[in-house]
């Protein structure tokens, strides 16, 4: 099979990509032909070269690099499907699934799905509505409280409302209000902590929201939960499993748990910093809670027509011991100290059977649609 691995991108998370997707290339299978695509900060596409791949392959600490030779800027072909999709120079790039190991804007938020159906190839991870509702922290939390699964207590606020000092004035009160100090202010649609921070006072808070909005038109201040920092992984399709393939029924791993040693799980202590956390699988819990959360965590993902994977993080109040689904990650990372894969191969799954798990899901929902009416 051709496999094409897209990574880098536009958004904030773009070496966070080139770290991920080095890792998920190592453990695809050597019978499959892969392909690299990368897209720059700019939002350029360029064919790799194979000696990036087997310098990939030989270094299990090597991250990929973007090479931008003119010659080699991929064009992407509209209904070009398995033959065509992709293009350099007019040759076409052999491409049977797609695995784009993008996190955060342009990757992870429904644009490039959509792109990726228009062009008529499968390709893994959650389809273009899905990918967009959970990109949207609001409109996430807005469709889980729907189904019943408790989320934390928060306001939006949106670029307009600064327009407003009045609504504006109205907004802080309301924060302080219904929510207390401390809180959480970030972006709604950014990952990766960016633009994400803690405010103990009005002053903070203020300059919260502008770092916020730095990143996004439309930003969330949530309660600050005095918290233990639960994930949980979880595959398959709930819209299509029938029961005859494995690699669509839906599945959680773990759950694990993340102990940062920062003030918070923030960016630093996600990436940069390797005694940044501490991380538990299984989290530290009786079995009957890390059951309740397998539990929301497959809810969430079927209420939101998830597919392919995700990682569904959770907060535990330590004051009340209520459990709040705090975001949904359709692409999470793939680094060395990512608990997506941690998660799943403690619960069996190793890394490279995964990707062929994923690559799998991704064909069987790609010819299921297919076979869909479109027209009269």
């Amino acid at each position: 099979m051709n496999v094409t691995v897209i990574y880098g991108g536009k958004s904030g998370e773009h070496e966070i990509s080139l770290v991920s997707a080095a890792a998920v290339t190592r453990n695809i299978h050597k019978n499959h032909n892969i392909t690299l695509i990368a897209i720059t900060k700019s939002g350029k596409w360029f064919l790799q070269d194979s000696r990036e791949l087997e310098r990939i392959r030989q270094d299990s600490k090597a991250v990929f690099t973007i090479s931008e030779e003119a010659s080699k800027e991929v064009t992407v072909i509209p209904g070009g499907g398995t033959d065509r999709a992709f293009m350099v120079n007019g040759k076409t790039i052999p491409c049977d699934v797609v695995f784009p190991v993008l996190h955060g804007t342009y990757g992870e938020d429904g644009t490039i799905q959509g792109l990726f159906e228009m062009v008529n190839i499968p390709y893994v991870g959650c389809h273009t509505l899905a990918s967009a509702i959970t990109m949207d922290k609001e409109k996430t939390k807005s469709a889980l409280a729907q189904a019943g699964i408790p989320v934390v207590p928060g306001l939006c606020v949106r670029r307009s409302d600064l327009a407003d000092w009045q609504r504006y004035d109205q907004i802080l009160e309301q924060a302080q209000k219904e929510l207390g100090f401390p809180m959480f202010v970030k972006p709604c649609s950014a990952g990766s902590s960016d633009g994400a921070s803690l405010a103990q006072d009005l002053q903070h808070l203020n300059g919260a929201i502008m770092e916020a909005f730095n990143w996004d038109d439309k930003i969330l201040i949530e309660k600050a939960v005095n918290a233990r920092e639960v994930e949980c992984s979880v595959t398959g399709n709930p819209t299509t499993y029938d029961g005859s393939n494995d690699f669509e029924k839906v599945t959680a791993y773990g759950p694990g748990e993340i102990a940062p040693k920062h003030q918070f799980y923030d960016y630093d202590a996600k990436y940069n910093d390797p005694d940044g956390a501490d991380l538990l699988i299984p989290a530290d819990l009786p079995e009957p809670r890390l059951e309740e959360v397998r539990t929301l965590a497959k809810k969430a993902f079927t209420a939101l027509d998830l597919s392919g994977l995700s990682r569904v993080d959770f907060f535990i109040d330590k004051d009340t011991d209520k459990i709040y689904l705090n975001e949904i990650n359709t692409m999470p990372g793939f680094t060395q100290i990512s608990m997506f894969p941690k998660m799943c191969a403690k619960s069996g799954l190793e890394f490279g059977p995964l990707t062929e798990f994923l690559i799998k899901e991704a064909v069987a929902r790609f010819n299921a649609t297919r076979k869909l009416q479109t027209s009269r």
